[in-house]
């Protein structure tokens, strides 16, 4: 990928908690550093953080800081597993749960100075459809849902596909499932999401792959390290290197959208 090219910027989503989605956001990180990209992750739980706490890593000063004018983006990055950098956000922090507005646009702006030193930038969405949410979904290029085997995550990916496309025009989201048995689970899950979408929505679902549950998953997380590094020969950190791959052959557009959306000056460019 051409440092001159797009960032390409993945928003990780599924509208429900628990589903695992900030483990295949940081785990997707570790597998595109390991593929020669210079990856970011975001953490898009703005008030509620936890990739630092999934990774392990000391954090100093979080986005908080940078909202507050007290440092400049850059100053706040922590180096991760594979080199991937991490922006962190606050911890228990109503000011930054509730952002919204100039806030955010303030916040995806301050990424164009980084745009020299990445290629790939993944935002780990909030659970829920609040501002933060649906913004940093628009300001991505690609939506990628995260689903697995219970009602809820289904409704709630549902939900979240109805608004983004009913109120903002968005017609395209990828999906995942995660923590299933065997990829025709998977696939059975895809099936029961596109027969809900097909009928009431006008958009196009394309289906990624599997995660299957895996044990060293747990594992991973009690240790605070990403599953893809400490594990690299278990299942799921094979489902996430395939998941990688595909994500790596993503096209990246040649133009802005018309949303505010991060590295526009890029686009511009390209």
């Amino acid at each position: 990928m051409s440092a001159r090219g797009p960032v390409q910027v993945i928003a990780v989503s599924g509208g429900k908690g628990g589903v695992g989605k900030s483990n295949i956001a940081v785990n997707l990180a570790v597998a595109m550093a390991g593929m020669g990209r210079r990856v970011a992750v975001l953490d898009g739980d703005l008030g509620l953080a936890n990739v630092d706490v999934l990774l392990g890593l000391a954090i100093q000063r979080n986005l908080e800081d940078v909202v507050a004018g007290e440092c400049a983006l850059a100053d706040i990055l922590v180096e991760g597993p594979a080199g991937i950098r991490v922006v962190p956000a606050a911890s228990g922090s109503l000011r930054m749960a509730s952002l919204s507005g100039a806030g955010l646009t303030g916040l995806i702006n301050a990424f164009s100075d980084l745009a020299d030193e990445l290629d790939v930038l993944i935002v780990d969405t909030a659970p829920g459809i609040s501002e933060p949410v649906v913004t940093f979904l628009l300001a991505a290029q690609e939506v990628l849902l995260v689903i697995c085997d219970e009602p809820t995550s289904i409704a709630d990916a549902y939900g979240l596909i109805k608004l983004m496309n009913r109120n903002f025009g968005v017609n395209r989201f990828r999906v995942v499932a995660n923590q299933v048995r065997n990829d025709q689970e998977g696939q059975h899950l895809f099936e029961k999401l596109t027969r809900v979408t097909e009928r009431f929505l006008d958009v196009a679902l394309q289906y990624e792959g599997a995660v299957p549950y895996d044990d060293n998953v747990k594992k991973a997380v009690q240790r605070q390290r990403a599953f893809v590094d400490v594990y690299p020969r278990a299942r799921a950190s094979q489902a996430v290197r395939t998941l990688a791959e595909r994500a790596d052959n993503w096209p990246l557009p040649s133009s802005p959208r018309g949303h505010l959306e991060f590295f526009v000056e890029r686009l511009v460019g390209a």
